[in-house]
């Protein structure tokens, strides 16, 4: 009997880290959804990569701080692609680079709106399509979070980390609730990384506190999620990787 496909979400994936991980997550043998908010072009040349490694695709543009918006993303996975085994929160914003005592609060709460709100939305649809107490087969969740949650991002992007540091609680709650009914939730936690999130210079300096001398790379974490998505960590949940060099 032929496995039933595996049918991975990931949000934010038309560029960064999303689009690494939907493009790994094709080599490996899922058929992907890729999420994005404005970027089209971009995301639908993610989705031609990953048909091109032989899978189903498709490119949904949704807010992941909308509800609405979150309801009508997985309802196009249902009817484009299937049930949903796999779902990777990526979808984030830094907001301003800001001193707390300058950040106004619209900023604040546009980051907590899209990374904390927009991961509990997405987590939330995916557990009535995974949960095997909802009628799904199990699944897994990754959530993407950020070394910054335990370095706190003083004078940068304090509300950045504190969102990423709410996230990994939602992750270790999610974990637990849902242990026996065949969901895993794990977090990676990300140091720097050379994707274009960074404003002009700030990576080339936070690398200097990197023991290994230099920034990750997009793949580098694409392929830590892939590792707690797959079989091979099938007795872990509410874990937290950091792919950090040492920081």
């Amino acid at each position: 009997m032929a496995c039933p496909p595996k049918i991975m979400l990931v949000t934010g994936a038309s560029r960064g880290i999303g689009a690494a991980t939907a493009r790994l997550a094709a080599a490996e043998g899922c058929d992907v959804a890729v999420n994005y908010r404005r970027d089209k072009a971009a995301a639908d040349a993610v989705a031609a990569d990953v048909e091109r490694a032989g899978r189903r695709a498709v490119a949904v543009a949704a807010d992941v701080a909308v509800e609405d918006d979150v309801e009508r993303l997985f309802a196009t996975v249902d009817a484009r692609l299937g049930r949903l085994t796999h779902l990777v929160c990526n979808a984030g914003i830094t907001g301003p680079l800001s001193r707390v005592d300058a950040l106004p609060a619209k900023a604040a709460r546009e980051v907590l709106d899209t990374n904390v709100l927009g991961a509990f939305l997405c987590a939330r649809a995916a557990i009535a399509r995974m949960s095997t107490r909802r009628g799904g087969a199990g699944g897994a969740m990754v959530f993407i979070s950020s070394a910054m949650a335990t370095l706190g991002g003083a004078g940068e992007y304090v509300m950045y980390a504190a969102s990423k540091g709410a996230i990994e609680s939602l992750s270790l709650g999610l974990a637990r609730e849902l242990a026996q009914e065949g969901v895993r939730c794990n977090v990676v936690e990300p140091g720097p990384i050379a994707t274009g999130i960074h404003p002009p210079g700030r990576l080339e300096h936070i690398t200097k506190a990197v023991p290994m001398g230099r920034p990750g790379t997009m793949e580098d974490v694409a392929r830590a999620v892939l590792f707690l998505l797959s079989d091979q960590s099938s007795f872990t949940t509410g874990a937290v990787l950091r792919v950090a060099g040492g920081r």
